[in-house]
């Protein structure tokens, strides 16, 4: 049986995502230390300009550990993020079929740490997709087979992965960037919509 420990992810990358659908069982490590400009607390989309990062503000104090870390309220960020996902994908394809789904994450409901925030979108993320990944509690004695990619899914110095290799699929601004790859997992969606799986 094929295993993997994975960081948690705010609307993680199709990368992290390819990795629920094709391991049988996967572990998300809630004990490790916080690291700024990481998937666990941004997300990247492609927009009109190119592509745009956006970050979840977080509270940072005494603790670090990814599990006490809790979002911060700072900037109206919940309507800036939607707001910004309605701009860039609102002529796509599938916006319309999936946003009465995902708008409850910016504008109904408030989570107050960020691993449960995360955890709420990725089981909305995987019926939306509909992929059933089996997760498992993650142990102090990993398997020598577990696949260890918490540092390897990384925005800014992301590490070889010889089993995901990122296939164009349409993108809306693709004649103006050329395709952009391994962006956030809503933008697979909202493009591609059903057969979102398909290139999972």
């Amino acid at each position: 049986m094929t295993s993997v420990l994975l960081s948690t992810t705010y609307f993680g990358p199709v990368q992290w995502y390819q990795k629920l659908y094709r391991y049988d069982s996967v572990s998300i490590d809630l004990q490790e230390t916080f690291q700024k400009q990481t998937y666990r607390n941004r997300c990247l989309i492609a927009t009109t300009q190119g592509v745009q990062a956006l970050t979840v503000p977080v509270v940072h104090d005494a603790s670090n550990t990814i599990g006490d870390i809790r979002i911060s309220d700072h900037g109206n960020w919940r309507h800036l993020h939607w707001q910004a996902l309605q701009t860039a994908y609102g002529d796509s394809p599938f916006f319309e079929y999936y946003e009465d789904d995902l708008r409850p994450f910016f504008t109904e409901h408030r989570w107050e740490r960020l691993v449960d925030y995360n955890e709420a979108i990725c089981h909305e993320m995987c019926e939306l997709l509909d992929i059933q990944p089996h997760f498992s509690p993650l142990t102090s004695h990993l398997s020598p087979l577990t696949s260890d990619l918490r540092l390897g899914i990384n925005p800014k110095h992301p590490l070889e992965d010889v089993v995901f290799q990122p296939k164009p699929y349409y993108q809306v601004y693709q004649q103006k960037h050329g395709f952009l790859p391994n962006l956030s997992i809503l933008d697979l969606l909202f493009n591609m919509g059903p057969e979102s799986i398909f290139y999972l």
